[in-house]
């Protein structure tokens, strides 16, 4: 079998994938037009992010038996005209569920301690304690909403915090030992902590708007871990400026590209946050109880290993003969 390998990703990917005896090929800068004309001989691809894999692509891509995702999210394929296809998808939300569990963890710590305005204030010369009197996880409620790979890694890393941990998902029967599921009613009133791990679909998109922060019965936390463009950032400030949400920890933005590898329509510099950046956003950036990361919570030194095994593990045992 031939695969076209679309993003640079762990070597130990080609190597085990060409020692397993699969011929593998490499294009990580021509445009998608360019890859289109060349598809169909391949039975392969490996990609990240690079760009989105359409019905279009696919009708090129005569020969086509998998699309190989390194990452946990499949929203950048057509997933239902791959299927209809009968091509095989794969993705690895097992390689990098730890790091996003540890990153979501760590996000709240420091939300719950001050931990970033007073390490600020200190470099600035302040030394306000009262000001920086934390919070503890301990006898709060934490609540996830999507109870998967991520959710469940979460859960697990919250057991030695002696807090409650509920889950919501639109699928019956996925709570466990470290989260009970209740009905949305039940997660809606006794929250502290809501934190999202859910991927992007129809209807997660704009998930956590105005109407969501509204049927929250206590004012909460908010952790977003997953996809930027399931929280309206416009309703998030105004929540955040009413105290109804009492913090945020975002590693994910709805101004990303759908590669993740930039922001949308803007770069945040001195330059152009005057013209060009939402007003929304730069409220944002202005919030001592806000923390924001690069969509790193699954980039690790240790995933990167593990979500090119889980991929190489995945294609062998479906293709190897």
């Amino acid at each position: 079998m031939k695969i076209l390998h679309l993003d640079q990703n762990h070597p130990l990917l080609l190597k085990q994938l060409t020692k397993a005896g699969f011929d593998n090929a490499e294009d990580y800068t021509s445009p998608k037009e360019a890859i289109a004309q060349v598809i169909e001989h391949y039975d392969g691809i490996v990609i990240r992010s690079r760009f989105d894999i359409d019905a279009t692509f696919m009708d090129k891509a005569l020969n086509l038996k998998f699309i190989a995702r390194v990452g946990a999210g499949l929203e950048s394929i057509d997933e239902a005209y791959a299927a209809k296809k009968g091509i095989i998808l794969i993705s690895s939300p097992e390689g990098n569920r730890n790091a996003v569990a540890e990153h979501t963890i760590g996000m709240l710590l420091s939300l719950f301690n001050n931990l970033n305005k007073a390490d600020k204030e200190v470099k600035e010369g302040h030394w306000l304690r009262e000001d920086n009197r934390g919070l503890e996880v301990e006898g709060k409620t934490i609540g996830i909403i999507g109870y998967g790979n991520m959710g469940k890694a979460f859960a697990k890393k919250l057991r030695g915090f002696d807090c409650e941990v509920l889950c919501y998902d639109i699928k019956d029967g996925v709570g466990d030992a470290n989260a009970h599921q209740v009905t949305l009613e039940h997660f809606r009133n006794h929250v502290d902590v809501v934190s999202l791990h859910t991927p992007w679909t129809p209807l997660t998109n704009k998930m956590v708007d105005a109407d969501f922060i509204a049927a929250i019965k206590k004012p909460f936390w908010l952790l977003n871990t997953a996809r930027g463009k399931s929280v309206v950032t416009k309703d998030l400030v105004a929540a955040l400026q009413s105290k109804k949400i009492l913090g945020a920890g975002l590693d994910v933005l709805e101004y990303e590209k759908l590669s993740f590898e930039e922001l949308f329509k803007f770069q945040v510099t001195e330059r152009n946050r005057s013209t060009e950046m939402p007003q929304e956003f730069k409220a944002l950036l202005a919030m001592d109880n806000v923390i924001l990361s690069p969509h790193v919570a699954g980039w690790t030194v240790a995933s990167k290993t593990k979500l090119a095994q889980v991929i190489v593990n995945k294609i062998v045992a479906q293709f190897k003969e």
